[in-house]
């Protein structure tokens, strides 16, 4: 069986927007593309709908909430991201709808991105993992407010928040997909990409008796070098890219 080669992401833009759940969702694979792309001079923001508040079993919403807000940051920092919001939904329990695809084409209007990046939307990972509700709340939700913030009429009061349609969103890159398209070259990123994750470590140390470092960086490079397999041989980065 031929094994479809993964194409190169395009390089014709200057501003990507990151949509996610939760804190960790993004150093779960993306880190090393977003870390070679602020080496290239781009704009990277990120966007969480979540604190990730409920992710820890034995540590209380109320103070996973900021422990998990600082570890994000961190995380984001190393790979050369500094600006990190929250859209405070409620962690396990989103709901797609409205009220989120709102907050989404605010966001998008606020940082007025050619690319957006979110994780996969669908039911599950590869057909054998079920995905949780958060994930696919957000990634569909991303993938609609792409449109919606350039649309005026959709979400009027957001022009009365001083919030102007942003009709320059390009591409939507759902990271996590079994049915990826593209890739991004891991090399440069990937030691960072390692660092990033570790960041997490409050919550790494919740989720495996694994020593973290040894859990974190088997866990990235091997999902670099399997999508390298499609890629050239480079450990890389893969995303499921929707034009628009």
């Amino acid at each position: 069986m031929t094994t479809t080669q993964l194409q190169p992401m395009p390089e014709d833009w200057r501003r990507a927007l990151a949509v996610v759940a939760h804190p960790d969702d993004l150093e779960y694979g993306c880190s090393a593309a977003i870390a070679a792309w602020t080496d290239g001079g781009r704009e990277v923001a990120y966007v969480l709908a979540t604190r990730g508040e409920a992710g820890i079993d034995t540590l209380e919403p109320e103070k996973c909430g900021p422990l998990r807000e600082r570890e994000q940051r961190a995380s984001a920092a190393v790979v050369g991201v500094s600006a990190v919001e929250f859209l405070d939904h409620k962690d396990g329990v989103i709901e797609y709808g409205t009220a989120l695809r709102r907050d989404i084409a605010a966001a998008i209007r606020r940082h007025r991105p050619e690319l957006v990046i979110t994780l996969n939307h669908r039911d599950t990972w590869g057909g054998v993992v079920w995905n949780t509700p958060d994930h696919v709340a957000v990634g569909r939700a991303t993938l609609d407010a792409a449109g919606d913030a350039g649309n005026r009429w959709i979400f009027p009061e957001l022009v009365e928040q001083g919030l102007q349609p942003w009709d320059g969103v390009r591409w939507v890159a759902v990271a996590g997909s079994s049915t990826p398209t593209h890739a991004v070259d891991a090399t440069s990123g990937l030691e960072r990409a390692v660092a990033s994750l570790l960041e997490h470590r409050s919550y790494i140390e919740a989720l495996t008796d694994q020593d973290p470092e040894t859990y974190v960086r088997g866990f990235l490079t091997k999902h670099a070098e399997v999508t390298g397999e499609r890629f050239g041989g480079r450990p890389a980065v893969a995303f499921e890219l929707l034009s628009r």
